[in-house]
C-alpha cells in the first residue's frame, strides 16, 4: 500500500516537471513568435553562426556578439547557418573608432576557390561608416561590384550615426528591393535582381596595423521571414535601380519617367530637324546607340534632343563607352545658336580619361569624364570610375535656384549654382565666352551627343522638379 502511494507521489510530481516544461516551451515558443521576429543571436553563445574568409575571432561578452580587428587579416565574416530570401532584420551595433568599418551582408554567399583556397564572402552589404564619409547605412555589393548606393545620394541619413555608441539598424529585403534604416532614418533604396537568397553575415573588416584589438559589437539580432510588412519609405530619398529601362512602382510614385523606352526614338528627334537621324544611331537590344564613325563632333547622325524642354529636373542615365572614345550628356539646350558642330549647352563629359586626347585639354582635367565639360573638372577620385566597356550611371540635379550637382555611380562629383558670378567667371575663361549668358537659359532640352564614337545609353529617367 504504501509503495502503491510513494508511486503515485512520483508519478504526480513527474507529470507536473512535464507539464511545466510543456507550458514554459509554450510559452516561449508564443513570446517567440507573437510578433512574428525571430532571434538570430541566442544571448549567450555562437550556436546559429560560423566564421568564413578571414580569422578575426568573433566571441560573445554579456549580451553581444564580439568581433575583433585583428592586423593582417583580410575582412572577416560572421555568417548564418541558414540562408534567408525575403525578410525584415533589426540589429544594434556598436564599432569602436572612427577609421574603420564594418557591415551587415544580405543573400550573400562564399566562393571557397577565391583567394588562393582562402575563400571570399560576396553580395550586398549595408555599410557602417563611422569615418567623415559618413556612409552608414549605404549599399555596398562586397567581393563584386563594389558601391551601388553610396550615401551622397541620401545626404540627410549622413547625420544618423552615433558614434561609439549603440546604433539600430533595419533592413528590408523583400523581392528585388533593398532598404535601410539607420536609428529610425532611412537611408538607401536599391532594386537589384541579383541574389534572390543567401546568408546574412556580420563583418569585421582588414584593418591598419593601429586598429588592432579594437571590437565591433552585435546584438539583438532579430529577423522576420513571414507576413512581412514593410514601412514607408520617403517619395524624395533617390532610389538606384539597376534593371535596365525599368521604372519601379516607388519611382513613378516619386514621379520619375522614362526619357528612353528601350525600343524606338519616341520622345526624341535630332538637333538638326524634327525627325530622328536615318543613320549614326541604333536602338537594338533595350540601348540607344551612337555609332562609330570618324571620331569628329556631330558629323554622322548627329546629336540628339529630347522633344520636351526642361526646367529643374533629377536626369539620370547608364552608359557605356568603346575604347578611346567622347560624349556627353548636355541640357537647356535651346538650339538658338544654329551651330554647325554640336549643339551647345552645359555638358556632363562622358570620355575614356585614358586614351582620349581631350583629357589632356582644357584647364585641371575639366574635360574628364563627369566634368562640366572645359569649366569645373570632376572629382579625380579614381573608385567612382567603372572600367572601359562597364556600364557606369550618371546623375544630373538641377533644382530650381539654378543649384546643379554630378554624380557619377552614386559617387558625387561636382556641384555649382547657374548663373553665378563664380560660373560667369568660369565661362569667361572657356571656349564658351562668346555666348551670351551660356548655360543659362530659363528651360531646355536634354540632349546625347555624337561625337563619332560608340557609346551606348541605357535606362534614361527624369524627375522633373
Amino acid at each position: 500500500m504504501m509503495r502503491n502511494t510513494y508511486l503515485r507521489s512520483v508519478f504526480k510530481g513527474t507529470f507536473g516537471l512535464l507539464l511545466l516544461g510543456s507550458l514554459t516551451i509554450s510559452c516561449q515558443q508564443a513570446n517567440k513568435n507573437a510578433d512574428g521576429w525571430e532571434n538570430l543571436f541566442n544571448g549567450k553563445d555562437l550556436t546559429g553562426w560560423k566564421p568564413l574568409a578571414g580569422k578575426a575571432d568573433y566571441h560573445v561578452e554579456d549580451d553581444a556578439i564580439v568581433g575583433v580587428m585583428t592586423k593582417g587579416l583580410p575582412n572577416s565574416f560572421l555568417v548564418t547557418d541558414k540562408e534567408y530570401g525575403d525578410f525584415i532584420l533589426e540589429l544594434e551595433v556598436k564599432l569602436e573608432g572612427s577609421t574603420t568599418n564594418s557591415g551587415v551582408q544580405t543573400r550573400s554567399h562564399f566562393d571557397s576557390t577565391a583567394n588562393n583556397g582562402a575563400g571570399k564572402v560576396y553580395g550586398r552589404q549595408m555599410d557602417i561608416d563611422p569615418t567623415d564619409r559618413a556612409w552608414t547605412g549605404g549599399i555596398y555589393d562586397e567581393g563584386r561590384r563594389e558601391w551601388l548606393y553610396p550615401l551622397d545620394l541620401n545626404s540627410n541619413a549622413k547625420t544618423a550615426y552615433k558614434p561609439n555608441d549603440y546604433n539600430h539598424y533595419r533592413i528590408e529585403a523583400i523581392g528585388n528591393e533593398t532598404r535601410t534604416w539607420v536609428n529610425g532614418v532611412p537611408a538607401a533604396f536599391v532594386i537589384d535582381s541579383l541574389d534572390d537568397s543567401g546568408f546574412i553575415a556580420l563583418q569585421v573588416h582588414a584593418i591598419p596595423d593601429s586598429l588592432d584589438g579594437k571590437k565591433v559589437y552585435f546584438k539583438n539580432i532579430r529577423i522576420q521571414t513571414k507576413d512581412l510588412k514593410p514601412q514607408e519609405f520617403p517619395k524624395d530619398v533617390f532610389v538606384v535601380n539597376t534593371r535596365a529601362n525599368d521604372l519601379s512602382e516607388a519611382e513613378k510614385a516619386a514621379g520619375y519617367s522614362l526619357l528612353f523606352n528601350g525600343k524606338d526614338s519616341q520622345g526624341w528627334h535630332s538637333a538638326r530637324g524634327d525627325k530622328f537621324p536615318e543613320k549614326g544611331w541604333k536602338i537594338e537590344n533595350g540601348l540607344i546607340e551612337v555609332q562609330k564613325s570618324d571620331g569628329a563632333e556631330s558629323t554622322n547622325g548627329g546629336d540628339i534632343v529630347t522633344d520636351k524642354q526642361y526646367k529643374a529636373f533629377d536626369l539620370s542615365f547608364d552608359f557605356k563607352l568603346s575604347p578611346g572614345a567622347n560624349s556627353g550628356v548636355k541640357y537647356f539646350v535651346t538650339l538658338d545658336e544654329k551651330t554647325a558642330g554640336s549643339a551647345i549647352g552645359p555638358e556632363y563629359q562622358i570620355l575614356d580619361d585614358e586614351l582620349h586626347p581631350d583629357a589632356k585639354l582644357g584647364k585641371d582635367g575639366n574635360r574628364t569624364l563627369a566634368s562640366l565639360y572645359d569649366l569645373i573638372t570632376s572629382d579625380r577620385n579614381p573608385r567612382p570610375r567603372k572600367p572601359i566597356g562597364e556600364w557606369n550611371r550618371g546623375r544630373i540635379v538641377v533644382t530650381p535656384d539654378n543649384h546643379v550637382t554630378y554624380y557619377l555611380n552614386g559617387f558625387k562629383m561636382l556641384d555649382f549654382v547657374r548663373g553665378s558670378e563664380d560660373f560667369r567667371k568660369l565661362v569667361a575663361g572657356s571656349k564658351y565666352k562668346d555666348w551670351e549668358k551660356f548655360g543659362e537659359a530659363e528651360q531646355g532640352h536634354i540632349l546625347l551627343q555624337d561625337h563619332g564614337d560608340a557609346v551606348a545609353f541605357r535606362s534614361i529617367k527624369i524627375k522633373e522638379l
